[in-house]
């Protein structure tokens, strides 16, 4: 077998286990069972199949179904095999006695947000009875220690970052008049990929699911679509109802290109618009809006304020500019947000949204999106992802933060 280095580093791990291992102790859980892929990795370093059980005291334990010989490794955390799944209520007795062995009463935490219910009720029945043993929602405790991001995290990041400014700056070359998008976006996966970029990027949300990116332009950039964002796409068809489809790129209209990049697990979230001519009048205003309301999100993101009022700033800046009805999509499809946390998925918390009133921590990564939309001419905006410091926010994304014009 070729040689496997753990990606995370051990002693990050251990930290991450221990938070988990403290918001148990003041909330009361017994124990944390982990199951999606993401938390795995998260949590144990390793994103083989199985689960991770994390007691609120002593050792945690990845019991793995496949491949028990890579996940120990990958990780730093002690590895089983799962064995019989019929058994693994027994395993997990055994082996955690102290838990088990108190009674009534015992509170098993899991990622209920990503567990599917059919798992959820076997699991339910493996780990013994509502009397004797309870499972909660965990969810809202990962995902606030997934908020605050390390060094290595961020690094991680700024290296996602940094292959997408080199791959769009290789790729404007070939933007034309003429050339589709699903062709372009094609040039572009490819510049990803030969740096780095896995193929793939992740979501959290239930039925919700993205693409490397969307390059959509004109007319097709507006056409509403089933995904949480403000801005869809026509896509391929029914089955692919988002992002790039074949129409071709004409002169004088927007192109959005809102391009991701996961390296290492970690995403970058960034967007830019170009032209090949001029934008029509009222695109561009709306394309300079779209600045001001970055920049004045920019001076707003520092520690302490509330990211609710972030979103309300935003909304009062595109009322005084009359674009209210365009703010991030038209209409019924309006995505209710202005910017979202990233990390290991494009999903992730704080949501810079109305009733979100957590307030910005150091070691937070949010990606900043004022977008317009106009049906039947396109979409114009700009993103950044920004890291949250205790000065204030600085930018991860690498692209020159402006209109790309184009002859």
């Amino acid at each position: 077998m070729m040689d496997i280095v753990a990606d995370v580093p051990a002693e990050l791990i251990n930290q991450r286990i221990g938070s988990l291992q403290a918001v148990m102790q003041a909330e009361g859980i017994d124990a944390f069972l982990l199951t999606q892929n993401v938390d795995l990795y998260y949590f144990s370093g390793s994103m083989q199949n199985g689960y991770l059980f994390v007691p609120s005291t002593g050792d945690a334990t990845f019991y793995v179904r496949r491949s028990v010989q890579r996940a120990k490794l990958e990780t730093a955390v002690q590895v089983a095999e799962l064995g019989a799944f019929r058994r693994f209520g027994e395993t997990l007795a055994q082996q955690y006695a102290y838990l088990f062995g108190k009674g009534a009463g015992l509170r098993i935490a899991a990622d209920l947000d990503v567990l599917p219910a059919q798992l959820y009720l076997k699991l339910a029945e493996l780990l013994g009875s509502p009397a004797h043993c309870e499972m909660v929602d965990g969810t809202a405790h990962i995902r606030k220690i997934r908020m605050i991001k390390s060094a290595w995290e961020v690094s991680r990041i700024e290296a996602a970052a940094e292959v997408v400014a080199e791959a769009l700056s290789a790729s404007l070359h070939v933007l034309r008049e003429g050339i589709s998008e699903l062709e372009w976006m094609a040039r572009v996966e490819y510049e990803l990929r030969i740096r780095g970029h896995i193929g793939l990027m992740r979501m959290r949300g239930y039925n919700q699911e993205i693409t490397t990116g969307m390059v959509i332009s004109g007319a097709a950039a507006a056409v509403p679509t089933y995904f949480d964002g403000p801005a869809g796409g026509l896509g391929l068809g029914a089955a692919s109802p988002q992002s790039v489809s074949r129409s071709i790129i004409k002169r004088n209209e927007p192109i959005l290109i809102d391009i991701g990049c996961c390296v290492d697990g970690y995403v970058i979230d960034q967007t830019r618009t170009a032209v090949i001519g001029k934008l029509p009048a009222a695109l561009q205003h709306a394309y300079e809006v779209s600045e001001s309301l970055m920049a004045l999100t920019e001076k707003l993101m520092v520690p302490g304020t509330a990211c609710s009022k972030l979103y309300e700033a935003a909304l009062e800046c595109c009322a005084a500019a009359k674009l209210t009805e365009n703010f991030m999509g038209f209409g019924a499809d309006q995505a209710k947000f202005l910017g979202h946390g990233i990390g290991l998925e494009i999903d992730e918390w704080p949501v810079l949204a109305k009733g979100f009133h957590t307030p910005l921590e150091p070691g937070m990564v949010i990606a900043v999106e004022p977008k317009f939309t106009f049906p039947g001419q396109g979409v114009v905006g700009i993103e950044n992802s920004y890291l949250i410091t205790e000065l204030g926010s600085r930018a991860l994304t690498r692209s020159k933060p402006e209109l790309i014009v184009l002859p």
